[in-house]
């Protein structure tokens, strides 16, 4: 309320036998704000899960000023009430599709990469953070992490059920390609933040905000009508986007949004 984009994956090998508790580190509290990273929940051609993100989400929160952490699912009984208060902040990353139970979608063929246990973990993160005003930035999957936990629902395939829609699932090898223009709500957070009124973005998802959960406000839209950002007024800072702007940090826009979020947090 900066940044070097790179192909690397931060990764945790949940089945290494000497991992012990030690799956999450959370640094030594120091004057930049600690902002807790969620990860992706794969299974890589051996059948062992790996727990990822890709480093760009790091690069952008350490450019910025904050300090990372990742934040694995699961974290065990308690897990997320010892670490949560020691966060000052949280980005809900990208990643697989949410569970259609958690808000009575349609279910599609093309739905993948349900983790059941990575929705428990960040759906309960993501309404104490909308409760008590913690700083948050959700990407992707982040943003309709955000209409979900507060009562909304999504496309779960836009394709199939937007009538008219762009093309919004490009591949990852494009991350940096400009796939559309949002056009952005001025009188808004983050529209002050951004402080255009169209942006070039980014666009890797299959899925999209359908019905927007009462108390979000729509800051962005697509071309084709889609919702493209939210935020909660009067929040902190809670913001989430539908681009992948760690990708796009030559963009001062991005560069803000990042900025603005971790300046957030450090107040926290």
């Amino acid at each position: 309320w900066q940044i070097g984009p790179s192909e690397a994956e931060v990764r945790i090998d949940v089945n290494k036998k000497d991992a012990g508790d030690c799956a999450l580190l959370v640094p030594a509290r120091a004057m930049a704000p600690i902002i807790g990273i969620t990860l992706n929940r794969s299974t890589d051609k051996y059948g062992q899960v790996i727990l990822s993100v890709t480093q760009a989400y790091v690069d952008a929160v350490v450019q910025a000023g904050g300090v990372p952490t990742l934040i694995p699912a699961p974290l065990g009984k308690g897990g997320w009430e010892a670490v949560y208060p020691r966060l000052d902040g949280i980005l809900f990353s990208g990643g697989g599709d949410i569970a259609v139970d958690h808000f009575g979608g349609q279910d599609h063929a093309q739905v993948s990469g349900v983790e059941p246990l990575r929705d428990t973990l960040e759906l309960t993160l993501l309404k104490a953070a909308a409760s008590d005003g913690k700083p948050f930035l959700g990407i992707c999957r982040g943003c309709q992490l955000l209409n979900v936990g507060l009562g909304g629902t999504l496309y779960t395939h836009i394709a199939d059920q937007l009538p008219g829609a762009l093309d919004h699932a490009f591949p990852s090898n494009m991350r940096t390609f400009l796939a559309h223009s949002v056009s952005i709500e001025g009188d808004t957070g983050l529209g002050g933040i951004l402080a255009e009124p169209v942006l070039q973005v980014n666009s890797h998802h299959h899925q999209g905000l359908d019905a927007i959960a009462a108390g979000l406000r729509v800051v962005a839209r697509a071309p084709d009508g889609l919702v493209e950002a939210i935020e909660i007024p009067e929040h902190r800072f809670g913001v989430a986007v539908q681009w992948h702007p760690e990708w796009l940090t030559d963009q001062p826009p991005m560069r803000r949004l990042f900025g603005r979020f971790v300046q957030a947090a450090a107040k926290s």
